[in-house]
């Protein structure tokens, strides 16, 4: 299965994406990763004022399959999360890149985006396995 990737995502090799909004950044977690993971049963994440840094985990992603951690791609403040999501996790597997989104951050390092992989890169890392 070929994935498709929102050109204007930036994706970590740990399969998060992060997406520039204005002056924020929503953090997410790729349709690759989602659909290695099959039914999603539960999400957790950090509650809103968290301090992240880049690689370290931020919280995990429960499936009838495992548990995996979910790691920073940038560094920044949690000043949102999806409520949604952690009500219902299968808003994260329904649309991973739109409604299934996890964290907005305010980004300590706006730069650390041009070390992430480009949508292009991601897609040809992904669907080349």
């Amino acid at each position: 299965m070929a994935f498709a990737f929102p050109e204007s995502f930036r994706f970590a090799d740990s399969h998060e994406y992060a997406n520039a909004d204005g002056e924020l950044v929503r953090v997410g977690i790729s349709a690759f990763a989602v659909d290695q993971l099959g039914d999603i049963v539960f999400v957790d994440l950090p509650d809103v004022g968290a301090s992240l840094s880049k690689g370290d985990s931020f919280g995990s992603v429960e499936s009838v399959k495992a548990v995996e951690d979910m790691y920073a791609p940038i560094d920044g403040e949690v000043v949102q999360r999806n409520e949604a999501v952690l009500a219902s996790p299968e808003e994260l597997q329904n649309d991973p890149h739109g409604e299934g989104w996890l964290l907005v951050i305010r980004p300590g390092n706006a730069s650390q985006m041009e070390s992430l992989l480009d949508a292009a890169a991601y897609s040809a890392k992904v669907n080349a396995s």
